[in-house]
């Protein structure tokens, strides 16, 4: 394959992704008329990123406020002790997700940074005590090896996974 075609390979999926973030819940008919290429060509790149991994899987936006909860952030900074392999495990395991499920905590998104903290968490919660209780959890769960632990509620999306929050006008009241 040549260069060129590899290129316009890219373009094309970098093209039905764009769209795919803004429209995931739309048919392969609609995307394809979106990005302007034919059923068959978009599903083929479609099918093409998804066994790559560039697309992990798909999901809807919904407000938290409207469902009876609340979005947080939990911001880690790792303790200096050096992490033993039954610890790495654990936490690699992902087995927190069983522990909070008991709280009525859902885990949106997990990420490990660089920066002042070390580890975020965003999640939903019915309220700062419950976001409190998956706080202390987490301290528990992984004794020794949290330094520091902040809690930070969202008060409203401007925009969230790439889409504009529709009342984004309801900042004004916080400002």
């Amino acid at each position: 394959m040549s260069k060129s075609s590899k290129d316009q390979m890219g373009l094309d999926e970098k093209k039905v992704l764009s769209e795919l973030v803004k429209n995931s819940n739309k048919n392969i008919e609609t995307i394809a008329k979106l990005v302007g290429f034919s059923k068959q060509k978009t599903w083929r790149i479609i099918k093409r990123l998804e066994s790559k991994e560039l697309i992990w899987g798909y999901t809807a936006i919904f407000d938290e406020e409207k469902m009876g909860l609340k979005h947080f952030m939990v911001l880690i900074k790792r303790s200096m002790k050096r992490l033993d392999e039954s610890t790495i495990n654990k936490i690699v395991s992902r087995k927190l997700e069983d522990v909070i499920k008991e709280l009525g905590i859902t885990i949106e998104s997990s990420s490990y940074v660089h920066g002042d903290f070390d580890w975020i968490l965003t999640f939903t919660a019915k309220d700062i005590v419950q976001a409190k209780k998956f706080s202390d959890a987490l301290v528990m769960f992984h004794p020794g090896v949290i330094d520091n632990i902040s809690i930070v509620e969202t008060l409203i999306y401007i925009k969230k996974h790439y889409i504009l929050n529709p009342e984004k006008a309801r900042l004004k009241e916080f400002l």
